[in-house]
């Protein structure tokens, strides 16, 4: 019986590609569905055999390590030459997007706190 390894909604083209290739590579029998039309099913990829099951995570489990370091020196490389994303970076790159969303917060968390304010 086959195995969900690996969900890739919410993952990148790249970051996909990189694990196909690390399984592949280290010889793991996968293959991979996908959500359909109605996203009603689950883009994954499956092992299909279970005697490589603990190969396949310890192989996962190194990689995402792997490229949690790389994100971070990457993140820490765009701090340091100043180009990381900021508040106010955002802001005045798209100020109409981050005023409506400042207050649409301030709308949701009035109307969270209304029926409280009115108790008392």
């Amino acid at each position: 019986m086959a195995h969900l390894l690996f969900r890739l909604r919410h993952v990148t083209d790249e970051e996909a590609m990189e694990v196909r290739q690390l399984l592949d590579a280290h010889g793991m029998d996968t293959y991979e569905t996908q959500a359909g039309f109605f996203r009603l099913g689950v883009d994954a990829i499956w092992l299909r055999d279970l005697s490589q099951l603990e190969t396949a995570r310890a192989l996962l489990a190194d990689y995402q390590a792997e490229r949690q370091i790389r994100a971070r020196q990457a993140h820490q490389e765009a701090v340091e030459r100043g180009d990381a994303p900021t508040l106010w970076r955002r802001f005045t790159a798209h100020p109409i997007q981050v005023t409506l969303v400042g207050v649409a917060i301030v709308l949701l968390i009035a109307l969270t706190l209304l029926p409280f304010l009115a108790l008392g």
